[in-house]
């Protein structure tokens, strides 16, 4: 395989991996990607953006369902609008190494699949192992320079995982799934410029809706190039002037990439997190309240103040890219949920008051997933606490207990307690399923 061009030895590993190669800890933890991704999902359901995919996008046929709510659309249309609800809120799964979010573009796509009843759960447990693999690896060869240029990696690299996980399941020849890559390599795209914006979960959307057309029409025997990744004018040379694609070959088969994925414990951009864990730790430690805080510094990364330096956030949307909002909110609700990132709390006049005694300064020496807190207060208290190992890292994951409960923050609201723990309980089990379109009967109104 090493002897193999990108694209070709891609598409093998797709067609010919086996799920009994895979070892059970790999499995397991694809259990908690799907749960998560299932928990943001229906969490972010009635989010605007999609209410306005669904009044604007014609459907084609009502065969596919849309998490979380009763209206149904088509396969595409489906994928999309899933997409959009699992990253609204910016709390789905983060890959750390390439910030790449893997399990949008890839569960999205093949849901729709997965509606006939005819595919149990391993085939869909190996398809987001397969998928999230592809994703990250495709990220690595790129990473940094991709990103850094200005393209969402989540939907550039997303598109491929999803291509291939709906490839896998739609039983492609390895021809197609070269086909299928070319495809996806070729509608590639999401700039960082959305960020704030609906256009940001548009981006997982359309990696999602596009990587599944990919799949079904190569599968009908749509040609492209079957050197889409790899070629002179391909898609890693196009989109990033530095790239090792070996990273995306190397130990194929035998490291998973899923087992370095990582989930949320807040609802924004990972590299805001240390500063609400360490925020929310000083609080509760000193039994802070808003009013007796005078000023609030804070040592970050270059990278903090350039995705999240928005000091005066108007929506929610940009609430998640602001470092001060992200830091008021935990020191005056001592968390970072959703709730303290929607547009009422980004207008909130106390945490607006409180924002504005938040000072960043960057310090290249302190590492993206990094911080230091220092807090003066109006008695002269001088609180200060640095964070290494934010809670949600892979040195500090958020455990089972914990992920249970966000889902059941996220989901009850909108399914009730007896359908959440039957989603909680099909998911942590899905492997083990006859039937893998449980989850989306139990996860639709």
């Amino acid at each position: 395989m090493n002897n193999k061009l990108t694209t070709a030895a891609l598409a093998e590993h797709v067609i010919e991996a086996r799920l009994e190669d895979i070892p059970d800890e790999v499995i397991s933890e694809a259990h908690r990607t799907l749960l998560n991704w299932v928990a943001v999902a229906v969490g972010g359901c009635r989010h605007q953006s999609v209410d306005i995919i669904l009044q604007t996008m014609p459907a084609a046929n009502r065969n596919a369902s849309i998490f979380g709510r009763a209206e149904r659309t088509d396969a595409l249309n489906a994928a999309l609008a899933n997409g959009i609800s699992s990253h609204v809120f910016d709390f789905d799964d983060t890959h750390l190494a390439t910030a790449i979010h893997p399990a949008g573009p890839v569960l999205s796509a093949v849901m729709p699949l997965i509606e006939n009843g005819r595919i149990d759960g391993r085939e869909l447990i190996h398809a987001l192992i397969l998928g999230v693999d592809i994703t990250c690896r495709l990220g690595l060869a790129v990473s940094p320079d991709h990103y850094d240029v200005g393209w969402h990696i989540s939907s550039t690299a997303g598109i491929f995982g999803a291509a291939a996980a709906a490839s896998r399941l739609l039983q492609n020849s390895e021809k197609q799934t070269r086909w299928a890559f070319g495809l996806a390599a070729t509608q590639s795209s999401g700039m960082r410029e959305m960020f704030g914006s609906m256009c940001k979960s548009f981006h997982i959307g359309n990696a999602a809706k596009n990587g599944l057309m990919s799949a079904m029409l190569a599968k009908n025997g749509f040609t492209s190039s079957e050197q889409g990744i790899e070629a002179k004018r391909g898609w890693a040379n196009v989109t990033s002037s530095e790239h090792n694609l070996s990273l995306a070959t190397n130990g194929l088969g035998k490291k998973f990439l899923i087992m370095d994925n990582s989930y949320k414990p807040f609802a924004c951009g990972v590299v805001v997190h240390p500063g609400i864990d360490g925020c929310v730790q000083l609080r509760n430690e000193h039994n802070l309240s808003p009013n007796e805080i005078e000023r609030v510094d804070l040592r970050v990364n270059p990278l903090v103040l350039e995705l999240t330096g928005k000091k005066s956030p108007k929506t929610g949307l940009q609430g998640k890219f602001s470092i001060y909002h992200a830091c008021a909110v935990a020191l005056q609700h001592g968390k970072g949920g959703e709730k303290e990132f929607s547009d009422s709390a980004v207008n909130d006049p106390v945490t607006q008051s409180l924002r504005d005694k938040v000072h960043a300064q960057v310090d290249e020496s302190i590492a993206a997933s990094a911080m230091v807190i220092h807090i003066t207060t109006k008695d002269g208290r001088s609180l200060s606490k640095e964070i290494t190992k934010v809670l949600g890292s892979l040195e500090n994951p958020l455990g089972d207990i914990a992920l249970d409960n966000k889902t059941r923050d996220l989901c009850q609201p909108i399914l009730g307690k007896e359908k959440t723990e039957a989603l909680i309980e099909i998911c942590r089990n899905m492997a083990f399923l006859q039937d893998s379109s449980k989850v989306v009967r139990t996860a639709t109104l």
